[in-house]
């Protein structure tokens, strides 16, 4: 942040206050997300929008796959171990 923009962080305050009162509407709503913490701020955000979305069960049809055809001249190479990301779950 410039010099400049925290003599008019007031100012921008205003107008983004002015904005939200103007374009909030049903059909198009604002959120404001507190951002202090930005991890617990991605984490709330998420947790917000997927809770807009309505979730319900859908039924799938069992699919049945073929066997894998198997190349008998083909061997697999292993993965670099720097290229895999770690299992943290």
């Amino acid at each position: 942040m410039d010099l400049e923009s925290r003599r008019r962080w007031e100012a921008y305050t205003k107008a983004k206050e002015i904005m939200l009162e103007r374009t909030h509407i049903a059909e198009a709503p604002w959120w404001v997300v507190q951002a202090d913490d930005k991890k617990k701020a991605r984490l709330n955000c998420i947790h917000h929008l997927l809770g807009q979305m309505p979730y319900e069960e859908v039924q799938l049809p069992v699919i049945e796959l073929p066997q894998r055809v198997r190349q008998e001249d083909y061997s697999r190479n292993p993965t670099p171990p720097e290229l895999i990301v770690p299992q943290l779950y």
